[in-house]
């Protein structure tokens, strides 16, 4: 359905668009502080990241759909005007609001760039090059999440942080030519009824599940009539949603293929890894600063070694497609990601750089997995219709996953933290409520260097030890994987020589 011609020029154009849509988020977390000490709105920050995220969440099935439906082109072309037209806004933005309105702007285009690049590879590689293409795609995919903060920091450490976005157009520009020029695609549009009740309910159930943990535990209480009522929304619109689509034509996601054990279980590993590798690109910094006394710029160097396993382990995956079952590769995967995670759950003060960095290798290999096997197994014999469906259904459980572990482990840590430094404070004569409400001032080497010794101490430990602990909360979800693993089945990749088709192969 797509001429194949000059496909290194639109892989080319495909990881450009990922690599900026995936990085946006972290890159533009390590400039919110300078981003507020010029626009002021500290009460209103959380709306920064906030608005980006719901609305690549929630338009990632809707463009999904869309491209099944009328084409992969046209629908990746406008998520890349529409995040190139939303960054620029967002490097002229006055005021927080404001840069919010246009964070969600970038955020409609993001929704469509990530799902419908994968699934192009899907369109126009034949089967012997897709394992190998979406390892690259992947370990660029799971590269951004690392080199975001990098690259953020020194932005705006160097230049200011406008450019944090700007930077986004000379490279989504150089994507968008070559997508108009190289990629030729034959697929002719037919009228089809849209699911409206299914888009605006997915719409509004994600946006209130988004907020409520965003603000949850934050702006308000968990058991505020503020939560309340986001969660309650949740509630009834996605059982509005799940209506909905059972009766619809042409449904947003469509049910039936959950009854593939393949594509079931992959969603349920986007999922789980999404929600557990998020704690480890927010905590191990944190650790180098709290623990180790790094520098900010430290902190964003240590997670390398994390992207070079990421990356052995996405390209792996990718070339070992057509050579072993999905099974088989996830079952690596999950042990070395388990192995991995397992010694983070050991670490400590006591903990050297050179053991902290091979601890990062080992879980950043085995997490690099699915980023380009679950894409694969998620359209796994899917024809054209469904493939775009189906890869933005596995984009939105790992990316719902980024947002419920930010949520739940980031309340574990909180949690033991304050417990810690509560419990060893009180009766010492130290303050324990200014102590917490202060604890900013152990990642300011100047202010740092004024802590008494022993509130440092208590500090420095409790730090350690609510990151290692948090860790080993996450074997839990880890430990359901290897279920999750189990029900894969025993289907891979199998290519025909002189023919293009995809069969299945069961080891017996």
């Amino acid at each position: 359905m797509v001429e194949k011609t000059n496909l290194r020029l639109v892989l080319a154009g495909l990881l450009l668009a990922i690599l900026m849509a995936a990085m946006d988020s972290t890159i533009v977390a390590t400039a919110l502080g300078s981003i507020l000490a010029d626009l002021g709105g500290v009460e209103s920050y959380v709306w920064i990241t906030s608005a980006y995220a719901v609305a690549v969440l929630a338009g990632m099935p809707i463009f999904g759909k869309l491209s099944d439906m009328y084409g992969r082109k046209r629908f990746f072309v406008f998520g890349l005007t529409i995040f190139l037209f939303g960054s620029a806004l967002c490097g002229i933005a006055q005021s927080v609001p404001q840069l919010a309105v246009f964070r969600a702007i970038q955020g409609i285009g993001g929704g469509a760039l990530l799902p419908i690049a994968f699934t192009i590879v899907f369109d126009v590689f034949p089967p012997e090059k897709r394992g190998k293409m979406t390892g690259l795609l992947g370990a660029v995919f799971g590269a951004s999440s690392v080199l975001g903060p990098l690259l953020g920091a020194f932005i705006t450490d160097t230049i200011s942080w406008n450019w944090v976005f700007y930077i986004n157009i000379p490279i989504g520009l150089a994507a968008l030519i070559l997508i108009l020029r190289f990629y030729k695609e034959t697929t002719q549009p037919k009228k089809q009824k849209i699911d409206w009740l299914g888009a605006f309910s997915l719409i509004t159930a994600v946006v209130s599940l988004m907020f409520g943990l965003q603000f949850g535990g934050k702006e308000f209480a968990w058991s505020s009539w503020q939560s309340i009522a986001l969660f309650s929304t949740f509630a009834v619109f996605c059982t509005l949603f799940l209506w909905a689509e059972t009766r619809a034509s042409e449904p947003i996601i469509s049910f039936w293929m959950f009854k593939n054990r393949l594509f079931a279980s992959s969603q349920v590993l986007a999922l789980i890894y999404g929600a557990t590798f998020v704690g480890l690109t927010i905590f191990i910094p944190i650790f180098v600063q709290a623990v180790y006394g790094g520098s900010a710029t430290n902190a964003g160097v240590i997670l390398i070694p994390m992207l070079l396993g990421s990356v052995v382990g996405s390209a792996f995956a990718g070339f070992a497609q057509s050579k072993m079952t999905y099974q088989r590769i996830m079952t690596i995967s999950v042990i070395a990601y388990a192995i991995g995670m397992g010694l983070m759950a050991t670490i400590s003060p006591e903990t050297s750089r050179y053991l902290l960095t091979l601890y990062m290798m080992t879980v950043g290999f085995g997490v690099g997995f699915s980023f380009s096997l679950l894409p694969s197994a998620s359209v796994h014999k899917m024809d054209y219709r469904h493939r775009g469906s189906a890869n933005s259904t596995n984009s939105f459980f790992r990316t719902l996953g980024l947002a419920l572990g930010i949520t739940i482990f980031g309340a574990i840590q909180t949690k033991l933290l304050t417990t810690e430094i509560t419990d060893k404070l009180d009766g010492s004569g130290q303050d324990a409520t200014n102590t917490i409400e202060n604890l900013q001032t152990v990642f300011q080497p100047e202010q740092r260097a004024s802590i008494p010794t022993d509130v440092l101490d208590v500090i420095v430990n409790a730090m350690s030890n609510s990151i290692s602990t948090t860790f080993l909360w996450s074997l839990i979800p880890i430990s359901i994987a290897f279920i999750a693993v189990y029900y894969m089945g025993n289907e891979r990749l199998e290519v025909k020589k002189k023919n293009d088709d995809i069969t299945v192969k069961t080891d017996k």
